[in-house]
C-alpha cells in the first residue's frame, strides 16, 4: 500500500527557548527533523515526501528527493499547503500521512502498525496512546503568576493522547481542511478537522517513546530513546 507524506515544519517553537526552531535542534548526530524522516525516507511505500517550511526559513537542506513548500502561520495551513503541492500527482482515493517534524521517534514498526490497521477503513485514523496519568481541572483564573487552583479530578477512561502519523484520504483531508479554514477554524490535528466534517477517524495503539519535542528536557528523553534503540538493534 503506498501513501503520500506531509510534514509541517513552519513552526517557530517557542516553547522550546532555543535561538532556531526545535525542528533543528541537534540530536545523536542529527537533526530533530532528520531523525522524523527517516522512516519515510526508508520505506519505499512512499511515494513522496513534502515538508512545509517557514517563510523565510534557511535553515534546513533538503534531503534528495524531498520536495518542500511554504507553510503558513497555523500547523493545518502548512499541512493544507503541503497537500496542495500533491494535487498534480494525489488521487482524491490516496492516503496521505502527516507527521509532525518535532517526532523523531517514531519506529518503524509503529508506522507498519499504523498502515495495517487503517488500510480497510473507510475514513482513516492515527497513532495514539491510552492516558494513563489522572487528569485535574484547574482553576487558572487568578494569572500565570500564581500557581492554579486544582477544580476537579477529570474521568480519564476513554481517554488518549493523539500522536502522528494521522492518515487519511487525499480528497477527504483536502476538503475537510478546507472547510474548517473557509470558516476561520483550525484544528490541531488532522483527525479534528475530520471530526467537524462528521467522520469518525480511528485510534491505532502506538509507543509511548513516539514522543514529540516541545522542550528542551523533551530533547533529552529523545536521545535517551535512539540512544536504547540503538543499542538493542547492534
Amino acid at each position: 500500500m503506498n501513501y503520500w507524506l506531509v510534514m509541517p515544519a513552519a513552526g517557530t517553537g517557542r516553547r522550546f527557548g532555543g535561538q532556531s526552531p526545535k525542528q533543528y535542534a541537534p540530536l545523536e548526530g542529527r537533526t530533530v527533523i532528520d531523525w522524523a524522516l527517516a522512516p519515510f525516507l526508508a520505506d519505499t511505500r512512499c511515494t513522496q515526501v513534502i515538508v512545509a517550511l517557514g517563510t523565510d526559513d534557511g535553515s534546513w537542506n533538503a534531503p534528495a528527493g524531498v520536495l518542500t513548500t511554504t507553510g503558513g502561520a497555523q500547523r493545518s495551513q502548512s499541512v493544507r499547503a503541503g497537500l496542495a503541492a500533491l494535487e498534480r500527482g494525489a488521487a482524491p482515493g490516496d492516503w496521505v500521512l502527516v507527521h509532525d517534524a518535532a517526532r523523531p521517534c517514531l519506529d518503524s514498526s509503529d508506522l507498519d502498525k499504523l498502515l495495517a490497521g487503517v488500510a480497510d477503513h473507510g475514513v482513516g485514523g492515527l497513532l495514539g496512546i491510552r492516558y494513563a496519568d489522572t487528569l485535574k481541572r484547574a482553576d487558572e483564573s487568578r494569572g500565570e503568576a500564581v500557581p492554579p487552583m486544582v477544580l476537579k479530578t477529570e474521568e480519564r477512561r476513554g481517554l488518549w493522547r493523539a500522536l502522528t502519523p494521522q492518515m487519511f484520504r487525499y480528497g477527504a483531508l483536502c476538503a475537510a481542511l478546507d472547510a474548517a479554514h473557509a470558516a476561520q477554524r483550525y484544528p490541531s490535528d488532522e483527525a479534528q478537522a475530520l471530526e467537524w466534517a462528521g467522520a469518525c477517524a480511528l485510534l491505532v495503539e502506538g509507543a509511548a517513546t513516539n514522543l514529540k519535542v516541545t522542550t528542551a528536557a523533551d530533547l533529552l528523553l529523545a536521545a535517551a530513546v535512539l540512544r536504547a534503540r540503538r543499542g538493542h538493534a547492534s
